[in-house]
């Protein structure tokens, strides 16, 4: 059975067969049916590996976190996840150690991750409930940001334009020169800048 779990780099759900990289989980947004109902339902949104310690899950159980599936890192990042500090704790202290030097020292009060996750949720969606996105040109985007220009969905990757889908990437035919709207949230961004790289998936070479 194909679930409304896949999430796009836009951060909505989406039923199709491709099943990605990475798994996520941002709390539990499911009912009895199996049908998801609220897009999260705390500011921990993390991005797991799909396998941990020969743990087994059923897909949506009841009172259970809803099981989230992405392409790929970069696809997770621009989503607004970040890794998960237990099954990608290595990935974890990556991104936080990265996160540290470009943006400081944790809040007062907060821990670094309450910090982050507090940043992420603010850059990625609105109290509307609606994506969080912010112009910029082409050529100031680091590698493994994702953009979207007309009906396209975009990776930043190494002087390419790689169009996004969830099955993998594929060259882009007419490419952007100008100002693009990015969906990986802005601090992500500047974390990547500062040299931190996502993952991507082996399509994108």
């Amino acid at each position: 059975m194909t679930y409304q779990n896949r999430v796009d780099p836009a951060g909505t759900f989406q039923a199709v067969p491709a099943k990605g990289t990475l798994m996520g989980n941002r709390g539990i947004l499911h009912d009895e049916t199996k049908t998801i109902i609220r897009p999260h339902n705390h500011q921990n949104w993390v991005t797991c590996a799909l396998s941990f310690k020969g743990i087994k899950r059923k897909i949506m159980s009841p009172r259970k976190y809803t099981e989230l599936f992405f392409l790929d890192e970069a696809t997770a990042f621009a989503a607004g996840h970040r890794p998960c500090a237990e099954c990608r704790r290595e990935r974890y202290r990556e991104f936080t150690d990265a996160w540290r030097c470009t943006h400081g020292e944790p809040e007062a009060g907060r821990s670094l991750p309450q910090t982050i996750d507090k940043a992420l949720h603010a850059a990625r969606i609105d109290r509307k409930r609606r994506k969080v996105t912010f112009s910029a040109p082409i050529h100031d985007l680091p590698d493994g940001t994702m953009f979207s220009d007309g009906d396209d969905i975009v990776l930043a990757w190494h002087g390419a334009q790689l169009l996004w889908s969830f099955e993998g990437y594929r060259e882009r035919a007419g490419l952007s020169s100008t100002n693009v709207t990015v969906l990986t949230p802005r601090p992500v961004v500047e974390v990547f800048k500062n040299g931190f790289t996502p993952f991507v998936h082996a399509s994108a070479g």
